[in-house]
């Protein structure tokens, strides 16, 4: 914890810190899938894969009802790649077969900021290492561009997606409770992230469990991705409580004293610290 000239607790300092760029329109490959830039072209195959799930029950918490013939499904790709704020991607097999859809968005180079969202997935890649290394794709992309934060958020009741992102490292911070209103519904929103001093871990871990050698020829992982994390993000949790101590050490310095027998409601109480659970302050993103 860094005290100022003021004896106020302040947050590190980035002397150094600049705006990073954007991450690019392009190809990211892996041993699992591929990532291609999201394009119309995609649009009847994307089409095939959705509409291989029975229902639509994988598109209750997404803005969008799932498209049910081409020219919808040709609209809902032109917007995303219309969308100057999204850096969007088709998911895609090994061999180039089109599965799923994801995307970088609130993209703030000044701030080396992002998330992963738009995640779309369809039956392809239901038991299968495609959706984690898509994201894993994702993550390192941004880090390497020198993204401090990338951040993960879903509707409060959308456990599966949480969970999720909570398996492949991201951690919870918190739940803002009434962000929106989606399909009649109201909506909380939960924010996970993984910071880039965390990456390092996770990106060990991650390598590890999607590596070749921890895969049968049939597929079957020979490490599960829980014991590939073993130990790792723990190292914040001795600095969040080192944090703590410091900022009561620093509010205790910063409250005015008063006169003896001054009435007890002219004395404020310093505010309560608030948990990590409880989410950010400041945080200006609004939920999708």
């Amino acid at each position: 914890m860094n005290i100022n000239q003021f004896d106020q607790p302040v947050g590190e300092a980035l002397p150094d810190w600049q705006p990073v760029a954007r991450p690019p329109r392009t190809a990211l490959s892996g041993q699992h899938c591929l990532l291609l830039p999201l394009s119309v072209d995609h649009a009847e195959a994307l089409l095939q894969a959705f509409m291989l799930a029975p229902d639509d029950r994988d598109w209750t918490w997404l803005s969008a009802e799932r498209p049910a013939s081409l020219p919808q499904m040709q609209r809902w790709i032109a917007d995303k790649v219309a969308d100057a704020a999204l850096v969007p991607f088709t998911v895609c097999t090994p061999n180039q077969q089109p599965c799923g859809v994801v995307c970088f968005a609130s993209i703030e180079p000044e701030h080396g900021a992002l998330e992963i969202g738009h995640v779309t997935w369809s039956p392809l890649m239901q038991r299968s290492v495609i959706g984690s290394e898509a994201i894993f794709l994702l993550l390192q992309q941004a880090f390497s561009l020198g993204y401090r934060r990338v951040a993960w958020r879903c509707d409060s009741t959308n456990v599966a997606s949480r969970r999720a992102a909570e398996r492949l490292g991201f951690r919870f911070e918190g739940r803002f409770r009434q962000v929106m209103t989606r399909k009649q519904r109201n909506r909380d929103t939960d924010w996970l992230s993984i910071i880039d001093r965390e990456w390092p871990g996770v990106q060990r871990a991650l390598s590890a469990w999607l590596s070749a050698e921890n895969f049968t020829a049939d597929g079957q992982q020979k490490r599960p991705l829980s014991a590939c994390f073993a130990g790792v993000n723990r190292g914040d949790a001795d600095a969040i409580s080192q944090d703590a101590e410091a900022v009561s050490a620093a509010d205790a310095r910063s409250v005015p004293q008063t006169s003896a027998g001054a009435d007890s409601a002219d004395r404020r109480p310093a505010a309560p610290l608030l948990s990590s659970a409880s989410g950010r302050n400041g945080c200006r993103r609004r939920a999708r």
